[in-house]
């Protein structure tokens, strides 16, 4: 399956200057998918090596950092030559051996002509003990759930997907209809490559849900196994997520995770959740000005799941509510309008996203995004009732003097109103391309 991230990776290759690359992403997102095909098919030789319980290579990377001895023995366990500028050395999971991480510095500064890929999750880089992580050493990217252009393309709809990222407005009018239904798919399936599959090759809904629902249990057994003594915090904040998102108020509120209970008693559980990949934080800022972190309130925010199908699958939505007609648009509080939503822009990469409320005021905005030098007050409606109270108080007022223009996104077809523009839920992601003026090398 195509995924917009095989681009950048080709631009890291091409770079007259590269170092080693850091892939990060949750689990089963498909980092390793995606460099294995980008490996075999842009290199003359590849070398996947995975780390996991991998005591040969624990014991190469526990001796001599030599970037010529740590060569010659990854060349003899895959039996393959490395021949730099020819070969792609894939190191995955690698944070299983963080004597390899810290290595990647010295590949930097002694073999930048040699090109390797590590793909790890950024909790267990976050978490290396007694070794130094190569600050400037490496350059990183983000891999998410595949993107509603990306869930078009796996299904043989291209034209479609290109259509949204050109942002041709007058298109997508024209396959609105079929862009909606596609749409419904994408919910209940999410964007995990896995469902995906099998949703393309077998088209059997039931299977696709027992697929999330062991991708479910597979971070269930991950939070027992690596929290330690906050493991019981971190089950109670993951499995409030869906009760979360379901309140018209989605402010993540303690209460609702135990009565009585405070941020100290859950600060370090929601941290874990955040740096494993499997929620957004998405906080609130006081001031639509940027940079938007100089207003940041740590204190209010709202937790999101990685994966709208995910979400879907944990709160044991019928398919048949998400695939024939528009429940999945108009009920359930907008919550999963808004984690889909949520879950585009992060894919872009570069955003920043954050919300705006008042104590003392029913005034709430669902997103304030910063895109390159733009921040866009963003209201997230599910359905074609498209009333903009709130926004449209928050340009005139909150922001009168600041000359921002607002986003709303909703059914309804792409629509200039000079203060706010309307976007089709669907074309969200286009939207987001064309803000940050991010050119992309279709394939």
């Amino acid at each position: 399956m195509k995924r917009n991230v095989y681009n950048a990776l080709i631009s890291w290759k091409k770079a007259p200057t590269h170092k080693p690359l850091m892939l990060y992403g949750a689990r089963q997102v498909g980092k390793t998918y995606i460099v294995k095909q980008f490996g075999e098919q842009e290199f003359e030789h590849f070398v996947y090596i995975n780390c996991y319980k991998n005591s040969a290579i624990e014991t190469l990377f526990s001796g001599d950092v030599d970037v010529e001895r740590l060569l010659l023995g990854l060349s003899t366990y895959s039996h393959t030559t490395i021949v730099p500028g020819k070969t792609l050395v894939f190191l995955d999971e690698i944070q299983e051996i963080p004597s390899a991480v810290s290595a990647l510095k010295y590949f930097c500064e002694n073999k930048p002509e040699l090109h390797i890929i590590v793909a790890c999750s950024l909790l267990g880089v976050m978490n290396m003990k007694e070794e130094s992580f190569p600050v400037g050493k490496v350059d990183i990217m983000h891999l998410y759930p595949m993107s509603f252009t990306e869930f078009l393309m796996a299904i043989g709809e291209e034209p479609l997907a290109e259509t949204i990222k050109r942002c041709d407005w007058q298109m997508m009018d024209v396959f609105s209809d079929k862009i909606k239904d596609f749409l419904r798919r994408y919910y209940f399936t999410g964007g995990m490559p896995e469902a995906v599959k099998c949703f393309i090759e077998e088209g059997d809904i039931h299977k696709v849900r027992r697929i999330q629902k062991n991708i479910l249990q597979a971070y269930e057994v991950d939070i027992s196994k690596h929290t330690g003594s906050e493991t019981q915090r971190v089950r109670m904040v993951w499995q409030s997520v869906v009760q979360q998102l379901a309140r018209e108020n989605k402010k993540f509120i303690y209460g609702a995770v135990r009565n009585g209970a405070r941020s100290k008693d859950f600060e370090i559980a929601i941290q874990w959740l955040v740096d494993a990949g499997l929620v957004y934080k998405v906080e609130r800022v006081r001031e639509a000005r940027l940079p938007l972190k100089f207003y940041a309130d740590s204190n209010a925010f709202k937790l999101y799941l990685l994966d709208v199908g995910l979400l879907g699958a944990m709160a044991d939505v019928p398919a048949q509510q998400i695939i024939i007609g528009d429940n999945i648009f108009t009920e359930y509080k907008g919550a999963f309008t808004e984690n889909y939503t949520l879950q585009q822009v992060l894919s872009v990469g570069d955003a920043h996203v954050y919300y705006y409320s008042k104590d003392n005021s029913s005034m709430e905005i669902d997103f304030v995004m910063q895109l390159g030098s733009h921040v866009i007050p963003t209201e997230v409606k599910a359905e074609v009732n498209v009333k903009s109270k709130s926004l449209n108080a928050f340009i005139h007022n909150e922001c009168g003097d600041m000359g921002l223009k607002g986003l709303r996104l909703s059914m309804l077809p792409y629509k200039d109103q000079e203060w706010m523009e309307n976007v089709p839920l669907y074309a969200v992601e286009g939207f987001v391309l064309s803000s940050l003026a991010i050119k992309i090398l279709y394939f």
